[in-house]
């Protein structure tokens, strides 16, 4: 069997001592963790090894002796391997180096006192592989799919992930440099000092009364939306209809999320607090971009007074097209009742709508300037009360919308029944089923009467339908940019694309091995480097989960709805019921 030895690089150079490690359990594999100088005593090592497994709940312990020969330390090989009878293993690993050789000197010496050297081949077969590891990047990386180290699992872990679990476990170790006084020295990644920032410091000072503060402003936030007329029929109909309201819902979640005062217990919590954190401050961002643009250049009264022809463009526009849908369209001959009826219903509610614009044009501007300055909130709340103020400006299309889906859906649906009625069929309501069923001479009259009359009104309303539904489809267009730009800033992770990006070792998928030296007389080295992450999968693993997260309506089923006339949200969740 292979014995395979995890060392760090920043040991290679290490002076003379004792390698600190831990075997993994159920694989003949052992990880080195650090190195303790010469001199020391072991009842002060093991004093210390103890210490350390009560605070990292990892095994570590004396894996063996590692040499580095200088001068006036002959006899400190034999010292060190007469150390094997005071920190008994079931292994005892030996290694050495001598200056000018790349590689390492092996011998392994067995609890029964066997020697195991590493030149001794059986069929071909290495005994000892040494895998050299960058300790630091081990230790930060997290290795995908994510396992927490608490997380119960019927698989059990791999050798890989038990080797970077050990060293993300083991910080306490790590803690320990040659500027700290005690009786004991180590190598390891941060022996040469710990890495260590004065403003870093002070931001994890200021940061806990902040979110303290701020969790307090969350909670009388959330006492004020726990009023009771906010929760009335009519004022919750409206605030889930309104974009302005659910970003708002959404921005409190993602508040109490990051500025919750208890730390992080996971890594996709970690995550997910970083990513939403970062968003928002891009969110703030843009939005005092956007601030600075529209108050430069006088902007919003250009805006409010190109707005209000624009509207009454539009009006004018709907106006004709209603009068070419009053005549003879594209030379179909309609029902002229109804198609009189219907022109005349629609071009009141435009007359209504231009009234209505021409009454709030004094106070557009004012309007715009205040709406402009929700921006400092973020850029999704600029977009959001955009999206609102196209619904406002587009009611009378989205009304033109519904009556004529509405209608076009009571015909269609009276058409499906009558059709049933000529096969002696009916839908059974409790058993949600088509059932066989009898019926008279009259029933059958009058079915026929009623099929006749709404298969002769049928192409007039298909008709408007069919015009407004395409007028509501670009304006669904419109906002649904909207929305996907905002979803899209509340769900992108920008903290684990700039880790992928800036730190690809962050985020491991796997890691990759190269022969890094193959001498005579001594083991194979190999040099394990770590894979990054693929970009997508980091977009898969770290997205905020937000309503387009969820599934939607396919394309089927949205020309379905679109044939029988049933009113359409794209942007609405699948599970969420639409009026």
């Amino acid at each position: 069997m292979v014995l395979k030895i995890f060392f760090p690089q920043c040991c290679n150079t290490a002076d003379s001592g004792l390698l600190v490690g831990r075997w993994i359990p159920g694989h003949n594999s052992a990880v080195v963790l650090a190195v303790i100088h010469y001199p020391f005593i072991p009842g002060q090592v093991k004093k210390y090894l103890s210490e350390l497994q009560s605070q990292t709940q990892v095994d570590l312990t004396v894996l063996g002796s590692w040499s580095m020969p200088k001068e006036g330390q002959e006899g400190m090989d034999s010292f060190l391997k007469d150390l094997s009878t005071i920190f008994p293993q079931k292994s005892w690993i030996q290694l050495s180096r001598e200056i000018g050789k790349t590689g390492f000197t092996c011998q392994v010496v067995q609890n029964n006192g066997k020697l195991l050297q590493d030149q001794e081949q059986k069929n071909g077969d290495d005994k000892i592989i040494l895998i050299h590891y960058d300790q630091r990047k081990v230790m930060l990386s997290q290795l995908h799919p994510v396992q927490d180290v608490g997380q119960k699992s019927d698989v059990e872990p791999s050798e890989l992930r038990l080797v970077f679990q050990t060293a993300a476990q083991s910080q306490p170790l790590f803690f320990l440099d040659k500027y700290d006084d005690g009786p004991l020295k180590l190598t390891h990644w941060q022996s040469e000092g710990r890495e260590a920032s004065i403003i870093a410091e002070l931001l994890k000072q200021a940061s806990v009364p902040v979110c303290i503060f701020l969790t307090w402003l969350l909670s009388l936030w959330h006492w004020l939306c726990s009023f009771r007329i906010l929760y009335l029929r009519p004022v919750l109909f409206i605030s889930s209809k309104l974009s302005t309201c659910v970003q708002s819902g959404y921005r409190a979640v993602h508040f109490q999320t990051v500025f919750s005062p208890k730390k992080a217990t996971t890594h996709m919590d970690f995550m997910r607090k970083a990513n939403t954190f970062v968003s928002f401050l891009v969110d703030m961002a843009l939005g005092l971009l956007l601030i600075s643009w529209l108050y430069r250049e006088n902007r919003i009264s250009k805006l409010a007074d190109t707005l209000v022809p624009v509207a009454d463009r539009v009006a004018k526009e709907l106006q004709e097209l209603l009068e070419w849908l009053m005549g003879a369209p594209a030379g179909l001959k309609m029902n002229r009742a109804l198609d009189q009826v219907l022109g005349r219903f629609f071009l009141y509610h435009i007359h209504l709508w231009i009234s209505y614009i021409h009454l709030m044009s004094p106070f557009i501007e004012r309007i715009l300037w205040y709406v402009g300055l929700s921006a400092c909130l973020g850029l999704t709340f600029a977009l959001s009360i955009l999206s609102d103020i196209v619904a406002l400006l587009t009611f009378h299309i989205y009304c033109f919308y519904v009556y004529g889906a509405r209608l076009y859906c009571l015909k269609i649906y009276g058409l499906s029944s009558l059709w049933r009625l000529f096969r002696g069929k009916k839908w059974n309501v409790l058993r949600q089923r088509v059932d066989s069923c009898s019926y008279d001479l009259d029933q059958l009259f009058i079915g026929t009467l009623l099929f006749t009359i709404l298969l002769f009104l049928l192409p007039t309303t298909a008709l408007y339908y069919l015009v407004f539904t395409l007028l509501r489809l670009v304006v669904v267009l419109f906002q649904g940019v909207i929305h996907l730009s905002v979803d899209f800033i509340n769900s992108f992770p920008l903290f684990a694309i700039g880790l992928r990006i800036c730190r690809p070792y962050r985020l491991a998928e796997g890691v990759k091995f190269k022969v890094l030296c193959q001498e005579p007389g001594s083991p194979l080295h190999l040099m394990m480097e770590i894979n990054p992450l693929k970009c997508s999968a980091v977009l898969q693993c770290y997205r905020t989960p937000t309503y387009s997260c969820y599934p939607k309506d396919s394309w089927a089923a949205l020309c379905k709805k679109l044939f029988v006339g049933e009113l359409i949200y794209p942007w609405k969740q699948k599970t969420t019921k639409t009026d």
